[in-house]
């Protein structure tokens, strides 16, 4: 490797689950630092050989072969080389959608920032694919990105002892988790069963039998049940007409809205606006 090697990827939105936006390698010389400053991405390095320090508020890391250390977004940190053995060190920067959650799982949070992985070279190679795929003609983002992943999940796997299922109950629980979150985020536009269960990544058999299972009905009726509590919940709103309420929880056809609603609640959205109290005016402040 070159004493420093470094690649900008440079700026993407941020709008994929996980993207790089920097990677390399530097044999930094004595007492070579950097900061205090802040990042706008994450950023972790990792110790090949050599030692340093790494500052984040009022705590400061001795590092060594072996170590590795983040920096989150926004934050102040500084690192060091030390005077007399100083690192050499690997770094990759990165950004996305999942990029939080991925580090967390990994055991990598603003308030646990180090990690240690001294068992083979694996993570070692990791650091030195990414920066190699920077000179491949096709494919260096596909290869970046597969080993930040091999990377992330190897801590990953260091992170936790419960990595698989124990049993096909635990994880049918999990689907049936999954199948209720996206009802739940996607309840006002409209979406079929076919796309819930691709989201899963089940077929639409398997998903409504393990769902009826757990949940004692099928997953059209749960959803047709969840949308009209929604609508119930917006229709004490005064100043929602029907069209909205059916409009705001996946309906764009106000009839059939209604005829769902009268199915469930035995009553028309009209009706039931009706039957709903007056709130009382709030008492004058004092």
């Amino acid at each position: 490797m070159d004493k420093r090697t470094a690649i900008n990827i440079g700026p993407h939105l941020n709008h994929t689950n996980l993207y790089i936006y920097q990677c390399g390698s530097e044999c930094c010389p004595s007492g070579h630092f950097h900061g205090p400053a802040v990042r706008d991405h994450y950023l972790i390095h990792y110790v090949h050989n050599g030692k340093g320090i790494f500052q984040v508020g009022d705590t400061t890391y001795h590092l060594k072969a072996g170590n590795g250390f983040l920096i989150c977004p926004d934050i102040v940190t500084f690192y060091q080389a030390d005077e007399k053995e100083p690192w050499h060190y690997s770094w990759v920067g990165f950004h996305g959608l999942k990029a939080e959650t991925y580090l967390s799982e990994a055991g990598l949070t603003q308030a646990h920032p180090v990690f240690e992985y001294t068992e083979d070279d694996f993570i070692e190679n990791c650091f030195y694919e990414m920066a190699d795929a920077y000179y491949l003609k096709h494919g260096g983002d596909l290869k970046r990105q597969a080993y930040l992943c091999l990377f992330l999940f190897k801590l990953t796997q260091m992170n936790t002892k419960d990595l698989y299922y124990n049993s096909k109950e635990s994880r049918n629980d999990a689907y049936v988790n999954e199948a209720l979150q996206f009802i739940e985020m996607n309840y006002s536009r409209k979406f079929s069963v076919d796309m819930l269960a691709d989201f899963v990544g089940l077929n639409r058999s398997y998903l409504n039998s393990i769902f009826k299972d757990a949940m004692g009905k099928p997953l059209q009726q749960y959803v047709m049940e969840f949308r009209v509590l929604k609508a119930c919940e917006l229709l004490e709103n005064e100043i929602l007409t029907i069209g909205d309420v059916s409009r705001s929880v996946g309906y764009s056809d106000q009839l059939l809205f209604s005829k769902v609603f009268k199915r469930i609640r035995g009553v028309t959205p009209s009706e039931y606006k009706k039957n709903i109290p007056p709130k009382k005016p709030e008492p004058p402040a004092e």
